[in-house]
């Protein structure tokens, strides 16, 4: 039986225990260069003890972002902002991931601040790709991707795989939930296509197979390599968690070594009730019928809610957002409540209050 706090090792890279930092979008790049809000953001996690650290959705290439604010990793003084973060982390025994992503029709926004929610050209705007032309509820039509941009596009999740190499990243994570690109591909709800890359199951997974073998080889065979997936789209018409244990088991022949378990986002009406711990039922799904290591994510919040996820086998880690939003040091709190001694950064140790 495995513990919260217990590390775990995949492929060359041990990560010190399972309670990890989901990926979370802050709308605060400039030109796709992450700065100084995010080396506060990352770095108050990296202090707090979370065993991996996820850097939020970056595009691949600059239509691949979800808005004018959000980080890419497609050059030179990118890879270099975030490297200075990482070295950091690093600093303090935190791995850190990186979520390589691509918006498809969802890109193009203005940030959640902003008074309209689509960039025009002059604000930096671009018109958006997916699978289909079919658009997402209340965002502009897209164009369908032609074969050769889809094969373009591989070549471009390779490419960012290995600028977040040199950027000192531990882990990569392909973005294929939510309702993003790849995501737009192998759902039925948005792939409308009649090619080999729409239609039966198999020619609808094909580009996230094809992104996923070029990214594991554009990467160190030690580097551990995660897929989110979006289980379910809460649909009886879309894609539905038996598709998507097929779909792991490929991704595990392929090389990849974690799949980070969410659902929806490609339906914007979709019947959700997110109570605690909602999505950890795919998780376990997932770890048991596609034989692959899984991290659980949503609405989990509590400590020994977290622990029971980890003691019982349904997820090999789990991930926190919101709460970590609230707390970048709940990994801290989680073990103090759960009488669990583990290392605290020098500088935090007069805030400890179980000793041992």
């Amino acid at each position: 039986m495995s513990n919260l706090f217990d590390p775990i090792t995949l492929r060359g890279l041990t990560i010190k225990n399972r309670v990890w930092v989901s990926p979370m979008c802050q709308y605060s790049a400039t030109h796709g260069v992450v700065g100084d809000w995010h080396m506060a953001h990352l770095g108050a996690f990296a202090t707090g003890e979370a065993g991996l650290v996820m850097a939020e959705a970056t595009g691949v290439v600059p239509e691949g972002r979800i808005s004018i604010a959000c980080p890419g990793i497609y050059n030179d003084e990118q890879v270099a902002a975030f490297k200075k973060i990482n070295d950091f982390a690093h600093t303090q025994g935190v791995a850190m991931g990186i979520q390589l992503a691509h918006a498809g029709r969802k890109g193009s926004t203005m940030r959640p601040t902003d008074d309209h929610l689509m960039a025009t050209p002059a604000e930096g705007g671009w018109t958006t790709h997916s699978a289909s032309a079919q658009a997402y509820h209340g965002m502009p039509e897209p164009l369908a991707l032609t074969v050769p941009q889809i094969h373009q596009l591989v070549k471009d999740f390779a490419h960012a795989a290995k600028n977040a190499i040199k950027a000192g990243f531990d882990v990569i994570e392909i973005h294929a939930a939510h309702g993003y690109l790849l995501h737009q591909f192998y759902s039925p709800l948005s792939n409308l296509r009649t090619d080999e890359y729409g239609g039966s199951f198999e020619n609808r997974v094909r580009f996230l197979l094809e992104v996923a073998t070029a990214v594991r080889n554009a990467i160190p065979d030690s580097t551990p390599l995660f897929v989110r997936i979006s289980a379910s789209d809460w649909s009886d018409e879309g894609w539905q968690i038996i598709d998507s244990v097929e779909l792991c088991k490929q991704l595990k022949e392929i090389g990849v070594d974690l799949i980070d378990v969410s659902s929806g986002g490609n339906l914007h009406n979709a019947p959700i009730k997110p109570v605690p711990g909602y999505q950890v039922p795919f998780a376990h799904a997932i770890k048991v019928e596609s034989d692959i290591a899984v991290g659980a994510v949503g609405a989990i919040t509590d400590p020994h809610q977290a622990q029971e996820i980890i003691n019982s086998n349904k997820a090999d880690a789990v991930f926190l957002a919101r709460a970590m939003i609230r707390n970048p040091r709940w990994a801290m709190a989680a073990a103090e409540e759960l009488k669990e001694m583990i290392s605290w950064p020098a500088p935090l140790e007069r805030g400890r209050t179980f000793k041992g």
